[in-house]
Formats: C-alpha cells, sequence, structure tokens
C-alpha cells in the first residue's frame, strides 16, 4: 500500500510492501530508505499540528510495535513528519534552459511562471480564532441532521465582528437560496437579498465574516482520507477571495461515527492558503470534475512546484491552513436566516 508523508518539505510517497503487517517501526524505516531521513530524527503523527511552529499537543506514533492497521492507517492514508538535526539534501535543480530548435525545447514564458509557483503547507493563519455562536451554530446543524439527514450539502454565509489579533466571533448565518447534491453545492444568490442581509448586519455592528458548508454522508471516499474534496477547495476559495479580509474564516460541518456507533457533529474551521487564493485568482484551477477524479486532490491547469517537483494535482490538505474553533453565546433570537 502507499502511504502519503507530509512535513516541511512537502507530500511524498511511501511503499509499504506488507500493509498488513507493518508496524511503526516498518514505517520509520522505509521513510529512512525511501525518503533519506534517518529514523532517529523523525518524529510521526496523524495530528497535523505537528508541523506548526510549535507541535507540542500533537501526539505522536510512539509505540514502534503498534501496527499500522490498527492505527486506522490504510492505502492513501497521511501521515506527517517533522525532523530535527538533520539537513535533507536540497531538491534537484531545474535543467537548464536551451535554446529553440533540435538541440533542445524553447522555454516559453509560461514554463518560466510555472516554475516561479510553489505551493508548500502555510503555517500561520491570518484569523487566530474563530468562536460560533451556540445558538447559530445549533440551528444550522439541526437542521441539516433532522431535515436533510446529511444526505446533500448545505452551506451558508457566516456573519459577526473581527477583533484586534484576528480572532472572529461569528454570531449569526445566513442560508441564501441555494440546491445541493452529494459531491456539490450551487447557491442560487440573489443580490437584493445579499444587500437586505448586509444592511441588517451593519445596524447590528457586524459584517460577513466566512463560509460555512456541510459534507454529506455519502460523498465519494478516494484513494484515501481526505478533509476537502477538490470541488470543496475550489468553491471554498473563490469565496474567500470575494471576502475582503485576511480574516475570513471557512467552516466544514461533518457527521462522524465513532467507533461505539454512535454519530457526532463536528464543526472545523480553516482557512484557505495564501497560495491558494492566488492560484484561484489567477486561473490556475481545473474547474471540471471528472467520475474519475480523486476527491482528495486538485488539478492545475499547468505544472507547479510541491516539494520540489513539477506537478499538476495537489493534495488540498496543503491549501488549507487550521484555524481554532470555540462557541460563545450571544443571546436573543438573530442567529440564523434561511431562504432555503
Amino acid at each position: 500500500m502507499i502511504i502519503r508523508v507530509r512535513s516541511r518539505d512537502g507530500l511524498e510517497r511511501v511503499t509499504v510492501p506488507d500493509g498488513g503487517v507493518a508496524t511503526v517501526a516498518t514505517l520509520h524505516s522505509l521513510i529512512e530508505s525511501q525518503l533519506g531521513v534517518p529514523a532517529a530524527a523523525q518524529t510521526l503523527s496523524l495530528d497535523p499540528n505537528l508541523l506548526l511552529s510549535s507541535p507540542a499537543a500533537a501526539p505522536c506514533l510512539s509505540d514502534p510495535s503498534a501496527s499500522l492497521s490498527s492505527l486506522g492507517l490504510s492505502h492513501g492514508s497521511v501521515v506527517f513528519l517533522s525532523y530535527s538535526g538533520f539537513s535533507r539534501s536540497a531538491a534537484p535543480r531545474p535543467p537548464p534552459l536551451t535554446p529553440a530548435g533540435s538541440f533542445g525545447r524553447k522555454m516559453t514564458v509560461d514554463d518560466l511562471i510555472a516554475r516561479q509557483i510553489r505551493v508548500s503547507r502555510q503555517e500561520a493563519p491570518h484569523c487566530s480564532s474563530a468562536s460560533f455562536d451556540r445558538d447559530a451554530a445549533h440551528a444550522f446543524q439541526l437542521y441539516i441532521a433532522e431535515t436533510l439527514a446529511f444526505a446533500v450539502k448545505r452551506g451558508g454565509f457566516l456573519y459577526g465582528r473581527v477583533f484586534d489579533g484576528g480572532a472572529v466571533a461569528v454570531d449569526f448565518i445566513y442560508e441564501p437560496h441555494q440546491r445541493g447534491t452529494v459531491e456539490a453545492l450551487f447557491l442560487l444568490r440573489d443580490p437584493d437579498e445579499e444587500a437586505l442581509v448586509e444592511a441588517i448586519a451593519a445596524s447590528l455592528g457586524m459584517r460577513r465574516v466566512g463560509f460555512v458548508f456541510t459534507q454529506a454522508v455519502g460523498r465519494k471516499r478516494g484513494t484515501g482520507e481526505y478533509t476537502m474534496s477538490g470541488r470543496e477547495v475550489l468553491q471554498a476559495a473563490e469565496i474567500q477571495a470575494e471576502g475582503g479580509i485576511p480574516e475570513w474564516v471557512t467552516a466544514v460541518v461533518k457527521l462522524e461515527v465513532g467507533e461505539d456507533g454512535a454519530a457526532d457533529v463536528h464543526f472545523e474551521a480553516f482557512q484557505l492558503s495564501d497560495t491558494c487564493v492566488r492560484l484561484f485568482k489567477e486561473g490556475w484551477f481545473v474547474t471540471e470534475f471528472g467520475e474519475d477524479d480523486d476527491p482528495g486532490l486538485s488539478r492545475m491547469k499547468k505544472d507547479v512546484v510541491v516539494g520540489g517537483k513539477d506537478v499538476r494535482e495537489v493534495d488540498n490538505d496543503f491549501f488549507l491552513v487550521p484555524v481554532k474553533i470555540s462557541d460563545h453565546q450571544v443571546g436573543g433570537a438573530l442567529y440564523r436566516y434561511s431562504f432555503c
């Protein structure tokens, strides 16, 4: 099986010959042999916080005898790698430019631009934290759970306040006319209606601060677990680019089933990275999606550089910057506007 390994160098792949019996120690050895990072220098985790500047809270895979299957790792799963006291050799330089004609390929302006677009993980969000009014969050997820049963996608715009230091408070959710399927969310936006909501928000000292959407339980799984699909990244990047504030937050609501069979609703908050929004604005994303596409990847129209390699498919997690999430209580009845 293939295990995807994400480090500060980018996303790489490690081939595990016998995944059924492989252990954490096996994975350490394979990373050393295939990626060149000594096992003694490695720290592995299933938590992306390992790659942040202060990774103390990230639980590590500390038991070398634990089997990969017992940790829920399967083909396509992602493991996060941090290492210290060791410097990996630099990625090979691209071949020199060659003249046109029979002795080499002509280097075009597009080629030069493509070589300058490097996709890497953005460590810190512009939004330091996102707090959701409990009534607003509850009303939104209750309708999705009881009426739609998480069978289709649903979305809305977040309204609230932005504080010094980048903290965002979400006080109510506006749900425009929309149509949702298992994989896609189509917002049927009405400019006049949105202007009315903006006026109401402004009168309360609030503004639009983000976007929220749900993930359907029947969504396409692809080759492994993923946080957002390529379609979701594209839509979120478009809306964030429109948002107009650096603290813009995107929330994802999903239903997760625990080992005991109980289902819980989870809220997660992210920002799309600066690079992701730039790529969207400059038209790099492929905007058509096929049945055979891996939902965990975003396709580019031209090569971008990821981990020193020219690629046209980027793991969506590279574009996501986690945001701390909490809740608060505003009080009153203004927490959800729905126009179905």
